[in-house]
Parts: structure tokens; sequence; C-alpha cells
């Protein structure tokens, strides 16, 4: 799906357990009120995080206005909620093996609503950025966790239908999020863009509690590497901000930008040595597993800023509402929503090789289409034929991306291999959002005149143009088709801008 959320960590076929009984091989049957009630709850929860990702970009500019913040406000609403969720993505996964996967699903539910309050009350902007933080922590443990409920509980029979289901409809809350982000904004207020997933928690919540099995991994052993998620979150959140607030000159994003680089080594070191890692450096043996994540590097860094700068183009410079800025981008997603699948077909058919070029270059040559996006812009003419070029390029890309990454590690690895995946394109996305408008001059202020951010947004584009360029030429270089017999992705329906989407290890694949 979607950058559908599933499970970096999690063994599908592990005992699920009904409330009050013992475990046992999960054998709910998606034709049940109980079955129909557990995709309920896992659309709900991975909606609630994958939404966020693309509705809050269209709230920016109001966000700015009301609270009288600066672009590096803007950067840090967004990057607030990319850090934690990158950073922990990977732990959420395994808490929920550990602890019980309804358990930790309920509590970021809760976790990513009481943050959402936080964020539609926020005062000021301090307040905004720490409790976006605070629903980035929900998110990881939602993200893993909704489509391992369906693992762990739905009857294996069932579970394909069933994660079609989820994907699909989740798909769908993909492609309309940013129109529905625009309509909040316009109508009842950029708040609402947050407090929206109060009211969602509380269907999802008592749902999951009443209807869903609890399930584990039995296998789960070892410690968590906490050690590792904890210098892996410092050292983005310290090179984030030294590229945010490069411009001051000011001592102190020196002193971040070295301690972020210090704190990656010591990351790296860590995986090196602990004997249960969060991302176990052996994984990296496989070449076109290192490839294929230097290709979602690439692509995803670009994506991310493109989405972060297209809709303030679009109000800013354009002079949209906030509804017809994210009315606008629905081609992209809606290419997505029902091409998807046949590219992934097309991928299995013809290798990765082609579709990981072909990809990225359509992307490429879509982001220069949107130079001609300026003020006074016609939507038919400029703005709509750089969206369709755009996502017929993430249409071509996406699945065999996913697909490769699957193929090129043991199978009972597929689900930690999606993970990190997942977790390299949120970081990269991260990194372009504080890197771009620095590399574009994009002053503080840039946004609030309609001349500086157009002049800015043209040298943008340009950069993140490049970066495509780059991860087409790598991929060229180096993914080669799999063997055959290699896993397939189960999440035929993908829609998410941030990130590829997780995908769980099978029964039938251990």
């Amino acid at each position: 799906m979607t950058a559908s959320p599933g499970e970096p960590a999690s063994t599908p076929d592990e005992p699920a357990s009904t409330p009050g009984k013992p475990a046992s091989t999960p054998d709910v049957r998606l034709g049940t009120a109980q079955g129909r009630w557990i995709v309920l709850t896992t659309v709900l929860g991975s909606s609630m995080a994958l939404l966020d990702s693309t509705v809050v970009n269209v709230a920016l500019p109001r966000i700015g206005r009301d609270l009288g913040a600066d672009l590096a406000v803007l950067q840090w609403t967004v990057n607030a909620y990319l850090l934690t969720l990158a950073g922990l993505i990977l732990v959420g996964g395994a808490l929920g093996d550990r602890f019980g996967r309804r358990r930790i699903f309920v509590l970021g539910a809760v976790w990513f609503a009481v943050g959402s309050l936080l964020c539609g009350i926020a005062p000021n902007a301090g307040v905004l950025v720490a409790s976006r933080a605070l629903q980035g922590i929900g998110g990881a443990m939602l993200t893993p966790g909704s489509l391992a409920l369906i693992q762990g509980s739905i009857h294996p029979d069932d579970r394909g239908r069933a994660v079609g289901l989820w994907s699909g409809l989740g798909g769908v809350g993909a492609a309309v999020g940013p129109f529905l982000g625009g309509w909040l904004v316009d109508g009842p207020g950029w708040r609402w863009v947050f407090l929206l997933n109060v009211p969602v928690a509380a269907l999802c919540v008592p749902v999951a509690l009443r209807h869903v099995p609890e399930s584990r991994d039995p296998h789960a052993h070892g410690r968590f590497d906490v050690l590792g998620a904890v210098l892996g979150a410092a050292s983005l959140a310290l090179l984030t901000y030294a590229l945010i607030e490069a411009r001051s000159g000011a001592a102190l994003v020196a002193v971040a930008a070295v301690g972020g680089v210090l704190l990656g080594a010591a990351f790296v070191y860590v995986q090196r040595h602990r004997a249960d890692p969060m991302v176990p450096p052996d994984i990296f043996a496989s070449r076109q597993f290192t490839a294929v994540n230097l290709v979602t590097l690439c692509v995803y860094a670009a994506f991310g800023g493109f989405f972060f700068l297209v809709v303030l183009q679009l109000q800013v410079v354009c002079g949209y509402s906030a509804l017809a800025a994210g009315a606008a981008l629905l081609p992209t997603t809606a290419l997505m929503l029902l091409l998807s699948a046949r590219s992934g077909e097309l991928g299995e058919r013809i290798g990765p090789r082609i579709p990981l070029t072909v990809g990225p270059l359509l992307c490429a040559a879509g982001m220069l289409l949107m130079l001609r996006v300026g003020p006074g812009a016609s939507y038919l003419r400029d703005v709509l034929p750089a969206l369709v070029v755009m996502g017929m390029g993430m249409v071509t890309l996406v699945a065999p991306l996913t697909a490769t990454v699957l193929a090129s590690v043991d199978p009972g690895r597929a689900g930690l291999a999606s993970g990190i995946n997942n977790a390299a394109a949120r970081a990269a996305g991260l990194l372009a959002v504080a890197a771009l408008p620095l590399l574009s001059g994009m002053g503080p202020d840039a946004y609030l005149s309609a001349d500086l951010f157009d002049t800015a947004f043209g040298r943008a584009m340009l950069w993140c143009a490049g970066m495509l360029v780059v991860g087409a030429a790598l991929a060229w270089a180096t993914v080669r088709t799999p063997a055959p017999g290699a896993p397939h992705p189960q999440c035929r329906t993908q829609c998410a801008v941030t990130a590829p989407p997780l995908e769980p290890q099978r029964a039938a694949e251990r």
C-alpha cells in the first residue's frame, strides 16, 4: 500500500490468542463479523499515521501565518514527526512482537491521539513542534502494528484478501489525504487537521480491545537495542537542526553538525558490536539490498522535498486556497492507487532494473515541468502535466522497489529488510526537508513573499531532479533481476508518498 504500514519484524504465523484464551494459530475468518472489525480497526489505525504525513503539508502556510512562524518552524512541523517516526519504527515492531501486538497498537493509537490533541490546541510554535514529535512516537507503534494485527489474527486462507482490503482502503485514504487536509484548513481551520485524529482513535481503540485477539512472537528473544535507537534518532536530530539553522551562522550549528556525525558513527559501531542490533550490519552483505537502499535514499529525498515545497508554491505563489492546493495533488496519488498493482506485475515480468531507472527519470521530468508553475500558472496547462508525469514515475518506481528489497535478502528477513528500507526513506525525506531550503537559498520569511519563494522553488526543483537522476543512474548500474522464487510484496496498492510500504514476513516463506 500505501506506503502501507506493515510490520518490520513480525512473523505472521505466530500464535494469536483471543481474549481470555491461550495462544493458538490465527483462525479468525474474514467473512465473520470479528474479521471485518479487525480490518476496520487496522485501517483506521494505519490511516491516522499515513494521512498525517500528507495532510499537514497542506496546512503549513496557514500554520505559519497564525503562529507568526518563520520557515524553520514549518520545517520542524514536518520533521519533528518524521524524526521520531523514522528513529523508532523498527523498535515499534519489536515491541509488538515482545509485549503483544494489540497492546502496542492500542498504546500507539492512544499516544497518537494525545499528541494530535496537543497539536490541535498548541498555543505557539514550540508546543506544536514538541507535540509533533510525540505524534511520531505514536506513529512508530501504529505503523508496524496495523498489518501485524491482520497477520497475527486472520486465518491464513483469508489473509491475502484481508491484506488486499487493508491496503486498498488505506490507498484510498492516502489518495484523498491532501484534499481532506485542504478542506479542513479552509473550513474549520488548520487545528482540525490534528484534532480529527482524536475521534478516529476513540473509535479505533475500543474496536481493537473488543474484537482483535492478542498475538506475540514466541520466538522473540534478546534485548531491545535501545542504545541504537537513541543514537540513531539523536544523530538525525542534530543533523536536522544543523541544516535548518545553518543560515544563522551560530557556533551551536557547527557543534550540532559535528555531534550528529559523531553520534552517527557511534550508531554504526554499536550496530556492529551488539548481539541483537536494531539494524544488523550483515544484512548489507547483500549488494542488491545495499544498492536498492541507496536508490531509496535518492528518490525519497527528492519526494520529501517536493511534497513539502509544492503545496507552499501553489498557495504562496499561485494563490491557491488550501483546498485547491490539496485537490491539485489528487492526480499523483490517484495514479498510484489505480496502477501500482499493475506496475508490480510488470516489474515481475521484465525485472526491476528498467522500472527503477525509468521511474526516477520520469519523476525528474515532472519536477522540471514544475518550473513552469509560477504566478498566473494555468492548472490544466502547467500544473496538471507536471503532476501526471510525476505520478507515472512514482507508479513505475515504487512497487518494483519494494519487490527488489524483499527479493534481495533471505525470505526469513524480508520483514526486517522492508523495515530498514522504510526507515531509510523517511530519514531521507527528513534530511531533504531540512536541507533543501538552505540549498535553494530560502530565507526565514521566504514563504511570505511570492517572488522570493518562486525563485527558490525553481532552484529546489533542480536539486530534486538531480537527486532523482543520481538514483536512476545507481539503479541502472547496480540493480539486477532477483533469483526465481524470491518473495513478492503482499501490499499491492501503494499510495503513500513519504516511504515505500512495510512488508511482513510470511509463514510460507520461512
